[in-house]
């Protein structure tokens, strides 16, 4: 029994040991990786269950940022079919937290391998509900990573006017944040600067295997706020507190204003206004009532003041009538005493 003891013990350090060193060698990363993976996260202790996408549940909105937005996500052979549901959950709650609408936030999904997909375009659905079951039929094109061609489709088809984008002229931003955990088979540095110089924000997304080069030359600068990296698909979903940051802005009221009555916000600022009946002060803070301005309108016909002569006139005569009546009572007293004389 005892050799047996010793057996295990001795497995126990052998196995302890194999672990110790797997762990060195996963720290051991390349610098530049390190670097690039500026919102890198870490795996959670005691991970939770499986997900599934849910149409109907809703989450938090912000409202202080409108977009035209267009995912373009990489459903190539190496993403496995759990993986791409773990990408559906991934838009699915982004468009959670985002203000939905035909005037607000619209979204488009543009899918790609070796041949490139539009799900569905920015005009084509105005609210969470029908963006999400959109989601959720989306199926992985299996072979390939086309990544070049599906931004320059996303850049001339799924940003036009034509498509629901909206016109230069309304400035609303243009974002397009790819997903992909390989390396494009096709070039992306020209294709991404000419989207880029077209007004269109990129933010590049890699898991896994991703080529963190090649996202670099995707993304927009400053790259540190543009190019995010995660270990798994099964942790993507922890980007979308860090997108809804960068997406939704601040809601500079909400942050906190000195205003005496109402904040109202103006981009990235804000401004006060009063409630009815007030006027905004010098001080563009503070509220007084409004001054009710008494006009005195003239007569042009002296009407009002042919009335008061008129009652002033009637008054006089009334008083005069009076007179007159108490000295026919004196009269008529003084005949009645000289006729009993």
């Amino acid at each position: 029994m005892k050799p047996f003891l010793q057996s295990l013990l001795l497995c126990s350090l052998l196995l302890f040991s194999d672990v110790a060193q797997a762990t060195y060698h996963l720290g051991a990363v390349d610098p530049h990786l390190t670097a690039a993976q500026s919102h890198a996260q870490t795996r959670l202790n005691g991970r939770p269950p499986f997900r599934s996408l849910n149409p109907a549940k809703t989450d938090s909105q912000c409202r202080t940022r409108h977009l035209d937005l267009v995912f373009i996500i990489d459903s190539s052979r190496s993403v496995r079919p759990a993986e791409f549901e773990k990408v559906k959950i991934f838009l699915a709650d982004m468009v959670d937290t985002l203000d939905v609408g035909s005037e607000a936030t619209r979204v488009a999904v543009v899918n790609y391998a070796s041949t490139v997909k539009i799900e569905f375009l920015l005009k084509d659905h105005f609210n969470k509900l029908d963006l999400k079951k959109a989601i959720l039929r989306i199926e992985p094109l299996a072979a390939g990573t086309m990544t070049g061609i599906a931004i320059k489709t996303a850049m001339n088809e799924a940003f036009t006017e034509q498509s629901g984008a909206r016109p230069r002229s309304r400035k609303i931003s243009k974002v397009a944040i790819i997903v992909t955990d390989g390396r494009p088979q096709d070039q992306v540095e020209e294709v991404s600067a000419e989207a880029r110089a077209s007004g269109i924000e990129i933010y590049a997304v890699g898991v896994d295997r991703a080529d963190m080069q090649s996202l670099r030359l995707m993304a927009s600068i400053p790259l540190e706020d543009h190019v995010f990296y995660v270990e798994t698909y099964g942790v993507i979903e922890k980007l979308t507190s860090k997108f809804r940051e960068t997406l939704c802005g601040v809601d500079p009221c909400a942050m906190g204003h000195d205003c005496e009555h109402i904040c109202v916000n103006s981009n990235a600022s804000f401004y006060c206004k009063c409630r009815n009946g007030y006027i905004l002060n010098a001080d563009k803070k503070t509220c007084s009532p409004k001054q009710v301005k008494v006009e005195v309108m003239e007569d042009p016909c002296k009407c009002e003041a042919r009335l008061v002569f008129q009652k002033k006139t009637q008054a006089a005569i009334q008083q005069l009538s009076a007179k007159l009546a108490d000295v026919s009572v004196r009269v008529e007293r003084l005949e009645s005493v000289l006729g009993r004389a």
